[in-house]
């Protein structure tokens, strides 16, 4: 809770923003997954479920991780494990890099937030990774329990592998997520400033849904590439 206290006290509408993305976004995101794959997903619902888990994890980390705290939450987190150091601004801090996204209001220089953008990058390569093995574990997990109740059902598509598809969701966010969701934050800050708070709210609302759809698109478009998800019905095309 001190955590999110302290992105509120820094930033009021933060709220408003991680409500946008788990309960909006997140139904854009699977509707841009859905609307990539043959019949509207309606065939790969084990895939599109697996997103749907996925990205409910990701959605909120992303956004608690890219929020700025402000000076007062360094303190408590440099007493913390490597992990907790390592999922909080105190290296950023430490290097004198942003601690919130790369476009965080300062002094700093070209270099120092590009230091920002590749430590985030890794962040949450690794927290994608980790969550795709629960998403996916969970998915397989439910497909396993179903044939086991039903040994005459039959997947329509082929089980991804568990650490594949986890290395696809790592790539994705380390790459298309953590570019996108900074560009957001930088937007973010100059437009509150020019913007009444409903128009505000509202631009927040359709942005964050665009953003989704586009992630959606985008690791459905990976995840093809690299051959990660394997779709019976373009198998059979």
């Amino acid at each position: 809770m001190m955590g999110w206290q302290e992105r509120t006290a820094y930033d009021s509408e933060f709220p408003i923003k991680m409500f946008i993305e788990q309960f909006i976004g997140v139904g854009f995101a699977v509707a841009g997954d859905m609307a990539s794959r043959p019949n509207w997903g309606l065939d790969e619902l084990d895939f599109v479920l697996s997103t749907l888990m996925v990205g409910s994890i990701l959605n909120f980390t992303i956004m608690f991780t890219l929020a700025p705290t402000g000076a007062v939450a360094v303190g408590g987190a440099a007493a913390g494990n490597f992990l907790q150091k390592a999922m909080s601004d105190v290296y950023l801090k430490k290097w004198g890099a942003p601690g919130g996204n790369m476009f965080e209001p300062g002094s700093y220089t070209a270099g120092q937030r590009i230091i920002n953008l590749a430590y985030k990058g890794v962040v949450f390569s690794g927290i994608g990774f980790f969550a795709g093995l629960l998403g996916t574990g969970m998915t397989n997990g439910l497909l396993f329990m179903r044939q086991r109740a039903d040994p005459t059902y039959v997947p329509k598509n082929e089980q991804p592998n568990i650490l594949y598809n986890s290395g696809c969701w790592g790539l994705h966010m380390g790459l298309s997520c953590n570019a996108r969701y900074q560009a957001l934050g930088g937007a973010d800050q100059i437009l509150v400033k020019l913007m009444p708070l409903t128009g505000f709210r509202i631009y927040q609302t359709a942005i964050r849904a665009i953003n989704n759809v586009v992630g959606g698109v985008s690791f459905v478009t990976l995840a093809r590439i690299l051959g990660v998800q394997k779709s019976a019905a373009l198998a059979q095309a």
